[in-house]
């Protein structure tokens, strides 16, 4: 079943059993706090969305598949265009994962085109292993575009590398590298700007993977990458922190590599999806923090979420995640109550599983674009 235009979003087979029992539970067993006075919780986000609609096809002219990252660019600059949608594509035309190298640009009414194609034999600086563009995806002031690389030579986890991270100016053209310093698989970021200082917030998912061939190794790590920027020049790192650590990662045969994915910064608190967990946790004061919090304290694990991977914050605060082994969208509160759950994508066997990856709010934070890796489409609830 094919959600589109017109037809609503299926309620996740936790909410029919009761959700309102599920959070409790959740909330009791992560020490969340539930409504004042024991009061009506307020209505989810996403309870006010209810369609699913396809934007455009992600694949550009070199065939390029498996979107991941998704960014809504905020100001018009260059070739980028407020209100229009970025999206990073992880495989090639083959569909060897780790591989690819482009960069769509979608605006909201389906038009697609392609901001950059990325030569992994002309780079600028240091990126091991090449490019493979992953759901690590920003756009800092001035148009620069910031995006990570875990590559593999032929799609394969025993043959991924460390990457970087690739900086692009407003143009499409790749003008620096970020690489070592603990970057070692760069998989999702989220990033914040305060004058010519941007601190992005990057998990990191092969420290120790590949050597682990399958088996669970607790070495995922989540780094705060502090970067300035002068003028026309590409903005530089300045100093790396690592802020969390100790996560569970592994490799997988469908999925290359499955560890800490999702980030979302609110209030100083930076929460991150533990995909190998099923779990959401935060990190403390990420903002300023001069040591690693570990794993962070767990907000809420189980009930709804399924393998979480991209992440959103509402206006609320509340965090979005989607679940990699379901097709479902999960909202939870920062007290850690599961507020709703919705399935999204009911492709794949089993139904909704390996669809979803990367999401984010439009503009006027009132829909949630996603990439649907399952037919390769930009889609949006609204």
């Amino acid at each position: 079943m094919r959600l589109r235009a017109g037809s609503s979003v299926l309620v996740s087979a936790a909410l029919a059993v009761g959700l309102t029992t599920a959070a409790t539970a959740a909330t009791a067993a992560t020490g969340g706090a539930a409504a004042p006075g024991g009061a009506a919780a307020p209505p989810a986000f996403i309870d006010r969305l209810s369609t699913v609609s396809t934007v455009a096809s992600t694949v550009p002219e070199n065939g390029d598949e498996n979107p991941y990252g998704v960014f809504t660019i905020r100001e018009s600059v260059g070739e980028l265009h407020r209100g229009n949608v970025l999206v990073s594509n992880f495989n090639n035309s083959a569909n060897l994962q780790g591989t690819g190298t482009t960069l769509v640009q979608v605006t909201p009414d389906g038009t697609r085109t392609t901001f950059a194609t990325i030569d992994p034999a002309h780079l600028p600086g240091s990126c091991p292993g090449g490019v493979g563009l992953t759901t690590a995806l920003t756009v800092l002031p001035g148009g620069w575009v910031v995006v990570g690389s875990l590559p593999t030579a032929d799609g394969s986890a025993a043959t991924a590398q460390a990457g970087c991270l690739l900086v692009l100016d407003r143009q499409g053209t790749v003008r620096s590298t970020i690489a070592g310093d603990g970057i070692n698989g760069p998989w999702d970021m989220t990033a914040v700007t305060a004058g010519d200082r941007s601190e992005l917030f990057v998990t990191n998912v092969l420290n120790g993977t590949v050597a682990g061939g399958g088996a669970e190794v607790d070495q995922g790590t989540v780094l705060r990458i502090t970067l300035d920027t002068k003028g026309d020049q590409p903005p530089v790192r300045t100093a790396t922190t690592v802020v969390g650590s100790g996560f569970a990662e592994r490799s997988d045969p469908a999925a290359l590599v499955v560890g800490p994915t999702g980030v979302g910064l609110h209030d100083g608190t930076l929460y991150v999806a533990d995909a190998v967990k099923s779990r959401i946790t935060a990190i403390p004061d990420a903002l300023f923090r001069t040591d690693s919090a570990g794993t962070g304290r767990v907000l809420t694990s189980g009930g709804c979420l399924n393998a979480p991977l991209g992440m959103a914050i509402t206006p609320g605060g509340d965090i979005l995640t989607v679940n990699g082994d379901d097709g479902n969208i999960v909202e939870t509160t920062r007290a850690g109550r599961q507020a709703a759950s919705e399935q999204i994508n009911t492709e794949g066997s089993p139904p909704g599983a390996g669809a979803l990856f990367g999401l984010a709010l439009n503009l006027d934070h009132d829909q949630v674009y996603f990439v649907n890796d399952a037919d390769n489409v930009l889609d949006v609830l609204r």
